[in-house]
């Protein structure tokens, strides 16, 4: 894992610096972004060419996590994760739950620990020795110390190895062209930086000759063995059925597990995968620059449960692809798209005649806002949207409702359920709604603050908050049993 002491230390630059250095190797390598975050993932992807899925505790707990590191990183030969703001900032603020730290002990990774060196010199070895010694489990067995001149860089290397018996992995020197831009979401998308991998190809022959890329990967060897169950989607469904799943070892040269450790995912591996589609499944995946946020996993489960997804652009396509069972519209970028968004109005009212004909729909945050009658644009202009939902989105000038939640379910029938229990989730945007819906209750983990929110029929499930479904998979299994519904009604071929 990299890790660090604080947002802005260089986390997602090096770490794709490390990534090229290890594709330009030739070693197949999968890497984990620590947190609920969409867009650094999409520049391990769509930059570097590697494999790249998200781990939170919060959302899974340990079992689930475990299971889902070794899923995603079987048929790799190295895993690297990115820690996520400071290594034990976790849940509320207070705690380290869901932190880098809290993912590092849980999975048992060794942590490699960047450090922004700027101004300072011996000062840097007390910094390191703090986050060294706060947890004594904190698996820190390494540092890079980032804008730091080679001419510094011995005295401090022997410094640290002496005095704290840490090895000094490298350092990164301060390279021009290689700062990756932000706007309000957090980082810009891939595509957007000009020139985004030839600044990485020379980010990465730099490291190649500051940092000691040997020990790193012999680092990552000396992880411990990975114990964990195998999800049920990697077994036959007559096993699923038959048996409990087995224990299993992995030879991950990146990661392993803590023994007998407590249980605090909301779903255990025995649950995730209880139903599957009698038939093939035609979802709908709203898919361009203006929905781009897409938990990989959520995909893969959706795929095990029996779906076949079908990517469709709100934007670019004039029509709906034809013979679908169901809608998925996720977050991104909708406010940036307004424009483009309400020109396709032959989209715009499909979506809105199926959704309103019967067809099932789940919609996320930029989705759901694309759902409204109008939607605010980043010029302070109002555009028009589908219509399904009453009433305006609009631009607020500070994140509304942010970070984790636990949703609880307010109103009797949602997708057919009764009851989905508690779901872990978040929630990120600068923008809010007139019409939030009522169907659930936010309750913030370790505090008081609460609210309603999400749209909830028999057939739709809109709203701000983001799920991840292996957190609940009642939700996913839910929404696509009420497409076979569709499905099987007629309607999806009307």
């Amino acid at each position: 894992m990299l890790a660090a002491g604080a947002s802005g230390s260089g986390k997602t630059l090096l770490t794709c610096g490390l990534l090229q250095v290890l594709v330009n190797r030739r070693i197949k390598t999968v890497s984990f972004k620590c947190g609920p975050d969409y867009i650094d993932p999409m520049f391990h992807t769509q930059v570097i060419g590697t494999k790249s899925r998200n781990l939170d505790t919060f959302f899974t707990g340990e079992e689930i996590t475990r299971s889902l590191l070794a899923k995603n990183s079987a048929d790799c030969e190295m895993a690297v994760m990115e820690g996520v703001m400071g290594f034990y900032d976790g849940v509320a603020g207070t705690t380290t739950q869901a932190s880098a730290y809290d993912l590092a002990r849980v999975t048992d990774t060794p942590v490699i620990l960047i450090v922004n060196s700027k101004g300072m010199s011996v000062s840097l070895a007390a910094y390191i020795k703090g986050f060294m010694e706060y947890k004594k489990d904190s698996r820190i067995k390494g540092v890079i110390f980032n804008q730091m001149s080679p001419m510094l860089y011995p005295r401090m290397k022997k410094l640290v190895e002496e005095e704290l018996g840490i090895k000094a992995l490298g350092y990164v020197p301060k390279v021009e062209d290689c700062v990756i831009e932000s706007r309000h979401l957090g980082l810009v998308l891939p595509e957007e930086i000009p020139e985004l991998k030839q600044r990485l190809l020379k980010l990465a022959d730099v490291l190649e000759k500051s940092l000691d890329i040997e020990a790193i990967i012999q680092l990552a060897k000396e992880a411990p063995e990975l114990s964990y169950e195998p999800l049920e989607e990697e077994k036959t469904r007559a096993s699923i059925m038959a048996s409990e799943p087995e224990k299993c070892t992995q030879n991950s040269v990146a990661l392993s597990a803590a023994e007998n450790t407590k249980q605090s995912s909301l779903s255990s591996v025995k649950e995730v995968l209880k139903w599957k589609s009698s038939k093939k499944l035609r979802i709908g995946l709203a898919k361009d620059e203006a929905f781009c946020f897409f938990y990989e996993d959520n995909l893969d489960l959706l795929r095990a449960m029996g779906a076949e997804l079908v990517p469709f652009s709100p934007i670019h396509d004039a029509h709906l692809p034809e013979n679908l069972d169901g809608l998925l519209l996720y977050g991104g970028y909708p406010e940036l798209n307004t424009q483009a968004l309400e020109e396709n109005k032959f989209m715009r009212e499909e979506i809105a005649e199926a959704i309103k004909g019967g067809m099932p729909c789940l919609a996320e945050c930029g989705g759901f806002m694309y759902l409204h009658d109008q939607m605010e644009g980043m010029d302070g202009k109002f555009y028009q949207m589908t219509g399904v939902i009453p009433g305006k989105v609009w631009r607020t000038p500070k994140l509304t409702r942010f970070g984790y939640i636990t949703l609880t379910q307010n109103e009797p029938l949602v997708l057919g359920e009764t009851d989905f229990g508690s779901s872990p989730a978040h929630e990120f945007h600068y923008f809010d709604s007139e019409n939030c819906g009522t169907a659930f209750h936010a309750s913030k983990p370790h505090s008081k603050r609460g609210w309603d929110c999400i749209h909830g029929s028999d057939r739709l499930l809109a709203g701000f908050p983001h799920l991840y479904y292996y957190a609940n998979p009642k939700i996913p299994q839910a929404f696509l049993k009420k497409c076979l519904e569709y499905r099987l009604s007629g309607r999806s071929n009307d």
